[in-house]
């Protein structure tokens, strides 16, 4: 058992779902299951406890997400005691997935990752349906999970604002709202709270002014249930954001090998994985993680799978 320190992180890894789940069919062949379990191990052998691996998505959106392949990933991973393995739910039909592929408690015990916008135009383009429809259906699903004994996280994506192509405007969110989500949410037994910058569109200043505005508001409450999932096009500046969400006292941290990832409604890559522990590791922060396996996974991977696909 690791001590607790009030200046370690916890960083979980985002790879093989986010960039995972939007690799094209016809690429399938480079990507295989066998692929992803190997990456998935290798990076609980660097000393990752939480990774990102399946979405139990519509096959018509994430290929590679297949029931087939669900299946195969979780077999050949099977129950790993003191590791949380992170399956995203989108819906009914996905919670029905997780169940019927045995991802509960009583299976593989795997955690499971709900998630929703904190705009009203963000979540009809990413689930097909309105903000209040999709936090009700989560609420239903929650009270079975818990039933269950599931473990549950949620995400609150474009946390930090919504650029609206079709439009050309900047939505900015209301801390208010979001800190209600908060509230209800861990009320319904989820664990953590996860806020996306979907887009990468908050800078270091606003993204300390909002992160700022929903601690204060909170009065510090649950602080440790916080986590930052920055997307950016600019890793270096992804980073930079969180330098300042450490500053403001979270402690978790999503990020992803090569940067890779992002959302299927066109949000850029993540932070890279190898370059947050680069940056903790060079301010004496402890993160559990070894850096030099990590390195070389990274480079391994971009230079084996990603140069190899087009996203």
């Amino acid at each position: 058992m690791i001590e607790e320190r009030n200046d370690r992180v916890i960083i979980s890894d985002v790879t093989l779902r986010e960039f995972g789940q939007n690799v094209p069919v016809e690429y399938l062949h480079i990507f295989t299951p066998e692929i992803r379990v190997k990456i998935a191990l290798d990076l609980i052998d660097a000393g990752f406890t939480n990774i990102e691996i399946l979405s139990c998505i519509h096959p018509n959106v994430a290929p590679a997400m297949d029931e087939n392949s669900l299946k195969k990933i979780s077999a050949a991973m099977g129950r790993i005691d003191n590791v949380n393995i992170i399956t995203l739910v989108p819906n009914k039909a996905g919670y029905k997935n997780f169940i019927s592929l045995g991802l509960g408690p009583d299976g593989y015990n795997h955690t499971m990752e709900i998630f929703f916008s904190a705009v009203e135009e963000h979540n009809l383009l990413n689930l097909g349906r309105h903000l209040k429809d999709t936090v009700d259906e989560y609420k239903i699903i929650l009270k079975d999970a818990r039933s269950r004994g599931i473990r549950v996280i949620s995400c609150i994506s474009a946390a930090f604002g919504f650029f609206d192509q079709i439009r050309g405007v900047l939505i900015k969110t209301d801390t208010d709202e979001i800190n209600s989500y908060i509230d209800q949410f861990f009320d319904l037994g989820v664990d953590t709270m996860t806020f996306s910058d979907l887009q990468g569109i908050a800078n270091e200043n606003e993204t300390k002014k909002i992160i700022e505005a929903i601690i204060t508001k909170r009065k510090g409450k649950d602080i440790d249930k916080m986590v930052y999932h920055p997307h950016h096009i600019d890793g270096e500046k992804a980073i930079a954001n969180s330098k300042i969400i450490y500053d403001s006292g979270i402690r978790r941290f999503d990020s992803s090998l090569g940067g890779s990832g992002g959302c299927v409604t066109g949000a850029p890559g993540n932070q890279p994985t190898e370059g947050l522990i680069s940056f903790f590791n060079s301010a004496n922060i402890e993160t559990t993680i070894n850096q030099k396996k990590v390195f070389s996974l990274a480079e391994l991977i971009k230079k084996e799978l990603y140069q190899k696909i087009q996203l």
